[in-house]
């Protein structure tokens, strides 16, 4: 029969694994390093799988396959006792990368007002201000709850060791992204064009170092916000290799 199924682009996969997590149907397998729809059979069409993937390699597609088989995927799951809660799903052992399960984190504003903290732990800790996991930009999904309405920090790795008071006056209150143009293998600007025009993003903040090789990241995030035809406050902030804001 001609229905929806999901399509795995093998050249943009890098094989973490967060599909077959989410995927509690069984449906998909990594196979020498890359995802593989191994069971046509097993996918509903849904994509519970696509807004995990930090490689944007899974997408829909039309075309001729096995007709989904219920009564094979409860089979499956009841013979592998797998459980059905997909919070639960995701932390099943053998699927994935751990650290690579994306997460909202406690929010710093909580944080601040949860009443079970007494005074002496406000004034002796610094919480963090980080909302989400991952922040790598490799690593973030392009699609996730925790973009709706928020505003993002990109940001290079050396930043936040050069610049003491980075999570407060920075990621305070924004999804944070991190990224290093000289190590990281490929161009941010696909990416972050994904992130922006397919989620509602309230405004960009690029926090980049003074040497010439952070140029590439801020260049990808303009680009980005260019190419995703919205109209959004954005800003530029330089740090000097001494931690001092120098633009």
């Amino acid at each position: 029969m001609v229905r929806k199924i999901i399509k795995i682009d093998e050249e943009k996969c890098n094989g973490c694994g967060i599909c077959a997590s989410a995927c509690h149907e069984g449906a998909i397998d990594i196979v020498d390093g890359k995802a593989k729809l191994v069971r046509e059979n097993f996918c509903d069409g849904f994509g519970d799988c696509l807004p995990g993937c930090p490689m944007g390699a899974i997408s829909f597609e039309e075309r001729e396959a096995p007709a989904y088989d219920e009564a094979a995927v409860k089979a499956m799951q009841e013979k592998k006792g797998l459980v059905k809660d997909m919070n639960e799903m995701q932390h099943a052992e053998g699927h994935g990368c751990p650290g690579s399960r994306f997460m909202q984190l406690k929010s710093s504003v909580q944080m601040d007002e949860d009443p079970g903290m007494d005074m002496v732990s406000r004034m002796s800790s610094h919480p963090s201000r980080l909302m989400q996991w991952p922040c790598q930009i490799k690593l973030l999904p392009t699609q996730a709850d925790f973009y709706n309405g928020a505003k993002l920090l990109i940001a290079a790795d050396c930043t936040a060791y050069a610049y003491a008071n980075m999570h407060e006056e920075f990621m305070k209150g924004k999804v944070t992204m991190i990224g290093c143009p000289k190590l990281d293998e490929g161009d941010y600007t696909e990416k972050l064009t994904e992130i922006i025009a397919n989620n509602d993003i309230a405004g960009v903040t690029i926090v980049r170092m003074e040497v010439p090789c952070c140029g590439g990241l801020q260049r990808a995030a303009e680009n980005a916000i260019r190419n995703s035809g919205k109209f959004l406050p954005w800003q530029v902030i330089t740090i000097s290799r001494n931690g001092e804001v120098i633009e």
